[in-house]
């Protein structure tokens, strides 16, 4: 039996026309344009459904061309549809389940039924009908409602109310799709109206099918798009356009409520007043042990692949879209309209180019033992071919209709090159080796240093047999620095300085060398010693300090070593082999004043010992240690003297290097 009619005041909307989709255009920027468009009567409205992952963008991007209206408003049902219709009713979503337990809910509610008013106390469903009780003035009144019979509730504005929680829940058994209506107002005729919106799409995804010249010549370029319908409407013979370029894009949340959280102001209370109970005293803590104190401070191998047969003849001519550039952006736009279900996916033929090509070796890294088969191409079609895989094909002799390998194209702009790799040739071996060298080239002397100019060498040598196969070698060289390269370079990109190479079919070796000049002093003594001229041999320790003096440490060999290098036409070379020969000197002449030097200490300490002897001795024995002590001061005196002359003597021949080297 049919349960009760429960009647409401509900304004139903006026009929909203759906246009139809007339185009679509993907973007690989992961969004898609929806163009609807269609006749529309002039008090019409414009409705359309859309996923709820959508609605932000439509609220976003939703553009309408009505020649002969305006736009109201663009309404729709809260993103929390249900939660927002029985906020504040005495219902919930499941009292709907039967006639009697949405009476139950409504209990205490007047309400007015077979001819009586009151307030609504039970309700029971029997084989003969409702059975209703009402609370009237008069007291309980038991009513038998049957086929078609009403109960009206006297309240129209819960009525309303319980109308739209009914109309959500109807509306929530789809929770992923919102019904959008568009509300416009001012036209008095009949005329065609549009509307675009911009939401997020799966991305059109490029795949390409590359037939391969014997050498060089044309190859043929095919373009698929793999394109998937999730916009929860069917597409009936929609223009298709297919979008490459890199649109700035943004996502905001315009359905969700968004509430802005305030700080929280509590309400002031007195202070709590916290007291730790006493415990009492606890043990020492023992001492740790040493060694507790030092614990707690402590390419997947590639599957064969059989021989892929390519359809003979050569493939079919693929349907070609007409392409449409402007600045940053190429869209392809098939000529035949394309028909696709909501969920389902299709893959599109979009391209048909035949484009110069050069089939080449390819080496990214001159360690590994084999290099790259690759091809040359170049873009010269009048548009940018976007990024996607392609699968290579051969189309002449042993390889005609054979798959070949899968690579990489990136997008390519109007006339530029670029090179894909599709296998490894293991018929070609290669080993490479690495040397470097440095060599000084000129010499610059200032006071204390000699500024060397030093060439450095760096080279790469590779052995290539390429067993009798002839062809041109492509090779891609990181840069190394400021180095430069004294090899001809034909191109320079991330890939790092390419280079190129043809070879004849027998064994050879390729060098290829950067050369980079640098600067490298040599001091001739420490710096931090100050003018050597002013040194005072007692002033100093020379048993330590003599290493960063004039003539002291490796300086001199280091200047030897490098003059050997020098080439004899070097600048500065003869003011070089000066400073060497005066170094020498000041280094004979340091010798000689440490070994002056030493014999004065040791003439001190005699001396120190024969003072000390008169002043223990007596008598005779006193008499003959005064005869030592003056032996020894003439003999300390002697020493004096002469450590003093082999210091001047050093000091003027570092006068000589500072005047070789100013």
């Amino acid at each position: 039996m049919r349960a009760p009619i429960l009647l409401t005041a509900l304004a139903l909307p006026a009929a909203a026309a759906d246009l139809p989709v007339r185009s679509v255009t993907l973007s690989n920027a992961g969004l898609m344009q929806i163009e609807r468009a269609g006749d529309l009567a002039p008090e019409a409205s414009i409705g359309f459904r859309a996923p709820v992952e959508d609605v932000d963008d439509v609220l976003k991007s939703l553009l309408l061309r009505d020649p002969g209206g305006r736009v109201e408003d663009v309404r729709l049902a809260a993103q929390d549809l249900q939660a927002e219709a029985f906020r504040g009713l005495p219902l919930k979503p499941e009292d709907f389940g039967s006639r009697a337990t949405l009476m139950a809910a409504l209990r205490g509610q007047a309400v007015e039924a077979g001819g009586a008013s009151g307030r609504l106390m039970d309700a029971e469903d029997t084989e003969a009908g409702l059975r209703v009780t009402l609370l009237t003035d008069g007291g309980l009144r038991l009513l038998l409602l049957r086929e078609g019979e009403e109960v009206r509730l006297a309240d129209a504005a819960l009525a309303a109310q319980i109308a739209r929680a009914a109309e959500a829940l109807a509306a929530s058994r789809s929770a992923d799709m919102r019904g959008i209506t568009i509300r416009l107002s001012g036209a008095t005729a009949p005329r065609e109206v549009g509307l675009t919106y911009v939401a997020a799409a799966p991305l059109w995804k490029p795949s390409w099918r590359l037939v391969l010249p014997d050498g060089a010549g044309e190859a043929r370029l095919q373009g698929w798009a793999v394109v998937e319908n999730r916009s929860g409407t069917d597409w009936n013979r929609v223009r298709l356009s297919l979008v490459s370029g890199n649109p700035s894009a943004f996502a905001q949340p315009l359905y969700a409520p968004i509430r802005v959280a305030r700080p929280l102001l509590p309400v002031r209370a007195a202070e709590r007043v916290e007291v730790a109970a006493d415990t009492g005293a606890r043990p020492a803590l023992p001492e740790m042990s040493p060694d507790m104190r030092a614990s707690v401070s402590r390419r997947l191998p590639a599957a064969a692949m059989a021989r892929m047969a390519a359809p003979e003849p050569p493939p079919a001519e693929a349907a070609q879209a007409v392409a449409e550039a402007s600045p940053g952006r190429v869209a392809f736009t098939l000529q035949t309209p394309v028909s696709i279900r909501g969920g389902e996916t299709a893959n599109l033929p979009f391209l048909e180019e035949r484009l110069p090509a050069e089939r080449i070796w390819w080496v990214q890294d001159v360690n590994v033992r084999h290099p790259l088969n690759a091809v040359r191409l170049t873009n010269a079609t009048a548009h940018v071919l976007p990024d996607g895989l392609a699968a290579v094909y051969g189309a002449t002799g042993a390889e005609a209709g054979a798959w070949l390998g899968d690579a990489e194209l990136r997008a390519v702009a109007l006339g530029e090159q670029r090179i894909i790799a599709y296998a490894r040739d293991r018929n070609v071996q290669m080993t490479a080796a690495q040397d470097g060298s440095e060599r000084p080239v000129g010499v610059a002397m200032t006071p204390g240093v000699a500024h060397f100019t030093v060439r450095k060498r760096q080279e790469v040598a590779l052995a290539i047999d390429p067993r009798g196969a002839r062809g041109r070698l492509v090779l891609d060289l990181p840069r190394r620095g400021e180095a430069k390269p004294i090899f001809a370079v034909t191109a320079e990109g991330d890939f790092g300085l390419r280079t190129e190479a043809l070879l004849d079919g027998s064994a050879t070796t390729l060098r290829f060398a950067w050369e980079q000049t640098v600067r490298q002093e040599v001091p001739l003594w420490d710096r931090g010693l100050g003018d050597p001229v002013l040194l005072r041999w007692r002033e100093i320790d020379l048993d330590q300090d003599w290493r960063r003096m004039p003539g002291g440490g490796t300086g001199l060999e280091t200047l030897e070593f490098l003059a050997m290098q020098l080439p004899a036409e070097a600048p500065g070379r003869a003011m070089l082999q000066g400073t060497i020969a005066a170094l020498a000197e000041a280094r004979r002449l340091l010798e000689a004043a440490r070994a002056a030097i030493r014999t004065d200490t040791l003439a001190e300490a005699q001396l120190t010992r024969a003072r000390a002897a008169v002043e223990d001795r007596t008598g005779a024995a006193k008499e003959d240690a005064r005869k030592r002590l003056n032996e020894a001061s003439q003999t300390a005196e002697r020493a004096g003297t002469a450590a003093d002359a082999a210091w001047e003597a050093w000091q003027r021949a570092v006068q000589a290097v500072l005047a070789q080297t100013g």
